[in-house]
């Protein structure tokens, strides 16, 4: 694993005015993440755990303190000037898959590439690409009613991959699936990590948390621990738990 910085945070806060009180969401938050990595972020409701992950995201800004992405300073940018980061450094990967009901699986994986400016044949030839590349080749002209719940997620993967970005961001990207298919979702994360690529995967799930390489825990916006994990969960012992459930 490189030890190149892609993710750098210094002292993040975040606090939000509800009515006349102030909560702080984050009080102070300090860490790195490095290229390549496969970080899973846990904590319980109210730990800040999903403001966390809008910050890295892009999708929102700190109160205070410095978040720098790709050695770019993000914390201080315009929305519109996120927004260009969000598409091309991360690659979102949600729960409820966030697919376009009435558009095919190809279409909801250019999308990305229409807001980056990427001409039409070039669009059409990479989006198929990561859909081969996720198992879909045949399902390309399918509306995500037509396809499985585990279908639904690759397509969502397949369309966090397509600009190639710097990070997956992927928020319980297993929640709403069953175990079975759990499992394959996380092989895929597994063969997108060992690709190169940059997986941060915010879950409440332990058994998925540790399928990652380090887990980061937060608790009353801090930092609680952040450890390498040396007990990493293997995939077969995941489908042999599966398994005798359903025995």
């Amino acid at each position: 694993m490189t030890t190149q910085e892609i993710i750098t945070l210094n002292d993040i806060a975040k606090h939000y005015k509800v009515g006349t009180q102030s909560v702080q969401a984050l009080r102070s938050i300090t860490l790195k993440i490095f290229k390549n990595e496969y970080v899973a972020l846990m904590g319980p409701s109210g730990s800040g755990k999903s403001t966390l992950m809008n910050i890295l995201g892009c999708l929102d800004t700190p109160t205070k303190g410095e978040y720098i992405l790709n050695s770019k300073d993000v914390s201080k940018m315009t929305d519109n000037e996120l927004a260009e980061i969000r598409n091309k450094e991360i690659g979102f990967v949600f729960q409820t898959f966030n697919l376009l009901p009435k558009s095919s699986a190809l279409e909801n994986v250019m999308l990305p590439l229409i807001y980056a400016g990427i001409r039409k044949e070039k669009r059409k030839e990479r989006a198929l690409d990561v859909l081969k590349n996720v198992s879909l080749a045949d399902r390309v002209d399918h509306k995500p009613n037509e396809l499985s719940g585990g279908q639904r997620q690759r397509v969502a993967i397949a369309r966090a991959l397509v600009n190639n970005p710097s990070i997956i961001l992927a928020d319980e990207p297993t929640g709403n699936l069953d175990s079975k298919t759990s499992i394959e979702i996380m092989q895929l994360f597994e063969e997108i990590n060992k690709a190169g690529n940059t997986i941060i995967i915010v879950t409440h799930e332990e058994d998925i948390a540790r399928c990652a390489r380090r887990i980061i825990r937060l608790k009353d916006g801090l930092v609680e621990t952040d450890e390498i994990n040396t007990n990493i969960k293997k995939l077969s012992e995941l489908k042999a738990k599966t398994a005798s459930f359903i025995d």
